[in-house]
């Protein structure tokens, strides 16, 4: 080392972060290691605060949903989709009769049907949104069609099921002159509500609390730029440690502590390069 500066004349340049005892800029030009592992340790040492958040996220999604979010009710009445001259024998009328499901599923949600809806019960809705609360389904492929209305007033969403049942069955059979569909199951007064869900939503909270903890964690584990272990000194100043120093608090324990190099500690580290 003596000879190397007896030829230069010169001292080697120490790093201006060590001169400064600032942390390291990892720089633009440099790639940025990403330790999963770190990662993982970084985000079991702060679990507490993960669920924490978590618990926070879940007390608002049940408070939300149980004062800002209103109820909804759902009210379903069943229609048997006959054919012309169907017979329980006949096999063909059967199928006939599957295959028709598929039309009168979409006249049942046809404008002339719910805009008569509408004006039979005097809704101070449009024919538009009457059908976004209509759902139409055919179970198992059967020939049964399941008609569904949700609505905020438990009663009215009875009234508009069994309304919209009993219009598209003369709707029906009079566009497509086949038997009247016979209404095998009337619309109930819902007692429970079908929406929101109270479970679903305070799981869904305490997920997406959890989640973003643990991702406010890893980024600031990625973005700590400061020199806390020797591994950093070699890595990102390229200078050996000559020693480190216990942390006193960690008593017996025996676990090793990350700790900031100061100003004094990282210049014997850039002299211990030197000599």
């Amino acid at each position: 080392m003596d000879e190397k500066v007896a030829k230069t004349g010169s001292i080697p340049e120490i790093p201006p972060s060590v001169q400064t005892g600032y942390p390291v800029n990892r720089g633009s030009d440099e790639e940025i290691e990403i330790d999963l592992l770190e990662l993982f340790q970084a985000v079991r040492r702060r679990i507490l605060v993960v669920l924490l958040c978590g618990l926070i996220a879940a007390n608002i999604s049940a408070l939300v949903t149980r004062f800002l979010i209103p109820a909804k009710y759902t009210s379903t009445s069943k229609m048997l989709v006959l054919s012309k001259e169907t017979t329980i024998s006949s096999l063909a009328d059967l199928q006939i009769g599957s295959q028709l499901t598929n039309d009168y599923t979409i006249l049942i949600q046809s404008r002339p049907v719910l805009q008569e809806v509408v004006d039979n019960l005097h809704l101070d809705i449009s024919y538009k949104t009457l059908r976004s609360r209509l759902t139409v389904t055919n179970p198992n492929s059967s020939r049964i069609l399941e008609i569904s209305i949700v609505d905020r007033d438990p009663q009215l969403a009875k009234e508009i099921c069994d309304e919209v049942s009993v219009v598209a069955a003369n709707y029906i059979s009079e566009k497509m002159e086949v038997s009247t569909p016979n209404i095998i199951e009337e619309g109930e007064i819902p007692l429970a509500k079908s929406s929101p869900s109270m479970s679903r939503n305070v799981l869904m909270g305490f997920l997406l609390g959890a989640l973003l903890a643990i991702a406010l964690v890893c980024i600031a584990e990625i973005m700590n730029d400061s020199i806390v272990t020797e591994e950093d000194v070699e890595r990102y100043l390229g200078l050996s440690t000559l020693a480190s120093i216990p942390d006193k608090e960690q008593g017996s324990s025996g676990r090793k502590k990350k700790r900031k190099l100061g100003k004094s500690g990282k210049q014997r580290a850039a002299g211990g390069r030197r000599s």
